[in-house]
């Protein structure tokens, strides 16, 4: 079966069928949050297997008993004796003492608990009073109501009978004390019982209960609209009489009340209307503000109305923390941008991820409370997946009666475009500082290269021109050199002409030597060979070639050249022609000669000496 479609826009057959519900039966559901409503209209209708809110109204029509359970499933009854056992111990030692002490020894007390349900609540309170009082004064001065819409639950009230486990929260003394075991059930002691007067009330359409010393209605208000909790407000505050104490459900608060109500414990949620000034006069109408309705109770209705609507739909996400760490109000974006829920109004606000994320904001909330100033912390990182988000928060303590804190309000603004432009604006400002840095190191550079260029050219021209000094220098030279290859090769013809006179001469000195029959040995100052001639080659057995360049002194042949050493030298030194030396030698036959030998200075090669040797035949003819 398909579920009927939540549209964000009103819900004409819905608005058709709480109409319905108001006219016929008297329950005006018409403040409460459609949001909530609708959700439990429609599990009703998707446990009797109907589909639309028309089919549902004819379902009515024709089967009256669907009331009660359409009813049973709107009005969740969730109660208990001494609910949230921290507030209900605050209001008997903090707030009941100063209760006592403004009214005289004999008033009576007036108690309002709206909203009771099956009157446990109810029973709490006067368990309480008849603590505090003694459970005789408190059964002559203590009158308490008990009020709800839903008829049930009224039936079980006056019963005042409850399953052991609903009295789980009271100790075995108080539960001997004011209540008496009936079977498997407990029953509260009747005297105390006739105490407290239960019946039927609608907070939001019947005239309020007036001069109250004390009025609970816990864990109610947070089921209506914005405008049904204005006006249920103003009716509270009518029905208090100054000084008198209001105790609400944790998740309830008055944020914008402060010129009627005194916080006396934000945690607890319990306030205290303010002395002074005059109530906002009831006036028994719907709960549905009207254009053009006159009466100060709506002026001031409608105003707390937009305040409270200005509030919840702030453009930054906001939130309040009371002096006790107490998160009293979160708005729209809030909700959305940090994951939190109505629900989380009245958690310590420690216990939430905001407080320490994406700053450490109880120690900020300190300061600014006993600074008494309001702190700014810009550009608060909060990582959120992937993603990074900027806030700029502003703690701002919030001042109550007299300039005592009352609380602290949190906003945060999202700036995290702005600041990733302005990181971006920075970086592209550093990157043009930079490349703003490189172009003045290049022009400077440039400008250098310049100078050096210009250095260079300046460098070129003057080579230049002693490269044209050189060039000119160098056809001089050639000029000089042409001059010089011209004398080099009349030279050079000279000297062939000389070498070839020399080759004739050499040819001419050589055929002399060797047409001589004698042998000729030419020898150099320092007694080399430089010539052998063939007469010596035949004389001796030693070819030119292996005489020639070598010591004359050292050579091996038939002739003992030692003899004729000193005549050597001494012709060499002298310069002039010796005697003839006959030497005895062994010729190249091996045959026994005398040799004459002719020691002659040799003019034409730096003092060397010729040598002619032959062989001595005289003995031999004879």
């Amino acid at each position: 079966m398909s579920e009927v479609p939540r549209d964000a826009e009103p819900d004409e057959e819905l608005e058709d069928l709480l109409e319905f519900l108001r006219d016929a039966r008297g329950f005006d559901f018409t403040g409460y949050k459609r949001s909530s409503l609708g959700r439990r209209i429609r599990k009703r209708m998707a446990d009797i297997g109907i589909e639309s809110y028309s089919d549902y109204r004819d379902q009515l029509e024709t089967n009256t008993d669907e009331f009660s359970s359409l009813f049973n499933t709107i009005l969740i009854n969730v109660t208990s004796i001494f609910r949230d056992a921290d507030a209900w111990t605050y209001l008997q030692r903090e707030v009941l003492p100063e209760l006592l002490a403004q009214l005289g020894a004999e008033e009576e007390i007036r108690v309002w608990s709206a909203g009771c349900s099956s009157g446990e609540e109810a029973y709490s309170l006067a368990i309480m009073f008849a603590e505090a009082l003694g459970l005789d004064e408190a059964l002559t001065r203590v009158k308490i109501y008990g009020t709800d819409v839903d008829d049930e639950a009224l039936r079980d009230a006056r019963s005042g009978l409850y399953p052991a486990r609903t009295l789980e929260p009271l100790s075995a003394e108080l539960r001997d004390k004011y209540f008496e075991q009936n079977g498997s059930q407990y029953s509260f002691r009747s005297d105390l019982r006739r105490r407290v007067i239960f019946g039927r009330h609608d907070i939001t359409r019947d005239a309020p209960i007036s001069r109250l010393d004390l009025l609970v209605c816990r864990n109610a208000l947070m089921y209506f609209n914005v405008e049904a909790q204005t006006q249920i407000i103003d009716r509270f505050h009518f029905a208090l009489r100054e000084g008198g104490f209001l105790f609400l459900g944790k998740a309830e608060m008055l944020l914008n009340d402060a010129d009627r109500f005194d916080v006396v414990s934000m945690r607890q949620r319990i306030f205290r209307r303010r002395p002074g000034g005059h109530a906002t006069p009831y006036q028994p109408t719907g709960v549905k503000l009207r254009t053009g309705f006159g009466g100060e109770m709506q002026s001031v209705a409608r105003n707390r109305q937009l305040r409270d609507l200005i509030l919840d739909s702030s453009p930054g996400a906001a939130l309040a923390v009371d002096t006790e760490g107490i998160v009293v109000f979160i708005n729209h974006h809030a909700r959305a941008q940090f994951g939190l829920t109505a629900s989380d109004v009245g958690r310590p606000f420690q216990d939430l991820e905001v407080s320490y994320r994406p700053v450490e904001l109880r120690s900020l909330i300190d300061q600014a409370t006993h600074e008494r100033r309001t702190l700014r912390i810009n550009g608060a990182e909060r990582r959120s997946g992937e993603d990074l988000q900027y806030f700029d928060i502003l703690v701002q303590p919030l001042a109550g009666t007299g300039g005592l804190s009352a609380a602290t309000n949190i906003t945060f603004t999202d700036v995290t475009v702005a600041t990733q432009l302005k990181a971006e604006v920075k970086r592209v400002r550093e990157d043009l500082e930079t490349a703003y840095e490189e172009l003045q190191s290049t022009n400077e550079e440039l400008e250098t290269t310049n100078e050096e260029l210009q250095s260079s050219i300046e460098e070129l021209e003057t080579t230049n021109e002693e490269l044209q000094s050189t060039n000119e220098e160098l056809e001089t030279t050639n000029e000089e050199l042409q001059s010089g290859n011209e004398e080099l090769e009349t030279m050079n013809e000279e000297m062939r002409i000389r070498s070839e006179e020399l080759d004739e001469a050499r040819a001419f000195l050589e055929g002399v030597l060797t047409s001589i029959a004698a042998a000729v040995v030419v020898l150099d100052k320092d007694l080399t060979v430089k010539s052998w001639n063939r007469g010596a080659a035949d004389l001796w057995g030693l070819r030119a070639d292996e005489a020639s360049e070598q010591p004359f002194f050292g050579l091996d042949f038939g002739l003992p050249t030692g003899r004729l050493r000193p005549v050597v030298e001494d012709c060499i030194k002298t310069r002039k022609r010796g005697l003839p030396v006959e030497i005895a030698a062994v010729n190249r036959l091996g045959r026994s000669i005398v040799c004459t030998v002719h020691c002659s200075p040799f003019d034409g090669h730096r003092g060397g000496v010729v040598l002619l040797m032959e062989e001595d035949r005289s003995d031999g003819a004879s």
